[in-house]
């Protein structure tokens, strides 16, 4: 059973999320602010957290900055705010997902299952080794010619997604909603803005590209 912590202020809310993940399957802890979600974060342990931005005594990304130096499971915010720079900003900060309020129950699941997955390595894929860089999914680590290369969140769920599929064309729409969620399908600006960023840290020639490539229109291929 998956422990989750549900952050919000908004008490039925916090209700409403606390018995329809219940009936899910998930072990629920709540927190009312981002002070008692920092202190249960460390003392719960949860697998994956909930998290609204408006919080009363701190903001959702000055919580996320306190838990990403430790807390390496999935990080879902759930917010009233729809404008793309906060979710940009929300992404960046370390958040795995973005919902925005009001939301379908059915698919907020749907997205903690998808999170869930995503953080979890594949048997016998754990370590994916190229001949500049190496991805360790178990550890969620990169290292480039043995030095530990630090990734955003959004990074790491990007080239996870990519090296799982050594060799295959891995589509625009299906990186778009395994990252960042369906909402953002239409989204690819996204996608070139961080796989320069990833090519930049990762690869010995940004320019010339050897093991993240563009599939012009279509999307994007690793090559080990």
């Amino acid at each position: 059973m998956s422990r989750v912590l549900v952050v919000d202020d908004d008490v039925q809310l916090l209700r409403a999320l606390r018995i329809s993940l219940r009936a899910a399957g998930y072990e629920v802890v709540t927190a009312p602010d981002g002070t008692t979600a920092l202190r249960e974060a460390a003392t719960a342990h949860p697998d994956l957290i909930v998290l609204d931005l408006g919080l009363p005594d701190l903001d959702g990304t000055e919580v996320l900055a306190g838990l990403r130096p430790w807390f390496t499971g999935p990080v879902l915010v759930l917010s009233a705010r729809a404008d793309s720079q906060d979710k940009v900003a929300a992404l960046d900060a370390g958040a795995d997902d973005y919902v925005t309020k009001p939301f379908d129950m059915a698919e907020l699941l749907a997205r903690l299952r998808a999170a869930v997955r995503r953080g979890a390595a594949e048997p016998g894929e754990a370590v994916i080794t190229t001949d500049h860089f190496t991805v360790d999914l178990a550890a969620k680590q990169v290292t480039v010619d043995g030095v530990a290369v630090r990734l955003t969140p959004t990074e790491w769920a990007l080239l996870s997604e990519l090296v799982r599929s050594p060799g295959r064309l891995v589509g625009q729409k299906q990186l778009l909603q395994s990252v960042w969620g369906p909402a953002y399908e239409r989204e690819t600006n996204y996608l070139r803005v961080y796989l320069a960023q990833l090519r930049r840290k990762l690869e010995p020639d940004p320019a010339h590209p050897r093991h993240l490539h563009t599939e012009p229109g279509m999307g994007y291929r690793f090559t080990p």
